[in-house]
């Protein structure tokens, strides 16, 4: 079985590289990560089955806070060998990262559109209580607007690789990747 690595030993890694790219060493691989901001500051601790993969979920989800990743890759799926490497690197931290805590829900489901509803957008939606398909119509635009403001942001950090939600989400008013 592979060792656990110290966070602190571990080189990071840019998020976003030169090329626009994820780091595609991590693609389909097995292993725990942690995302820091541009400070270098500890955002998220999380370990998955395909670390590039759950990379780019949180890149959508919390764009501002995905600068820099550390990860520990494992030959072998053991759930109890990657969440003793979670726990591990978050007593190492000394503390729950913010991404760990309140804010995990962020970090870890489909962005909910709802709650990004301007004032306008709430009003119109209130407006149509009564009308499905009207109300509908109202939640797509606005997962519309949120997926291009997303995709404006991720262009600006100089992401060349292609994104894309999954369509028949956004009438249900959440935005995930395919």
């Amino acid at each position: 079985m592979t060792q656990e690595q110290k966070l602190a030993d571990i080189e990071y890694i840019s998020y976003i590289n030169q090329n626009g790219e994820l780091p595609e060493i991590l693609q389909g691989k097995i292993g725990v990560y942690a995302i820091f901001d541009r400070g270098k500051n500890l955002q998220f601790i999380g370990n998955s089955r395909n670390i590039y993969t759950s990379l780019k979920q949180h890149l959508v989800r919390q764009p501002q806070l995905c600068y820099w990743v550390k990860a520990q890759t494992i030959e072998h799926p053991s759930r109890r060998f990657l969440e003793q490497i979670q726990q591990a690197w978050i007593d190492e931290n000394k503390a729950i990262p913010m991404g760990n805590r309140e804010n995990k829900q962020i970090w870890t489901h489909p962005i909910d559109v709802q709650m990004l509803f301007t004032p306008e957008e709430k009003e119109n939606y209130s407006n149509h209580m009564n009308d499905e398909i009207t109300k509908i119509k109202i939640i797509k635009d606005v997962a519309r607007r949120v997926e291009a403001e997303i995709l404006q942001i991720l262009e600006n950090r100089g992401l060349k690789m292609q994104i894309r939600f999954h369509p028949k989400l956004k009438e249900s008013g959440l935005l995930d990747l395919k």
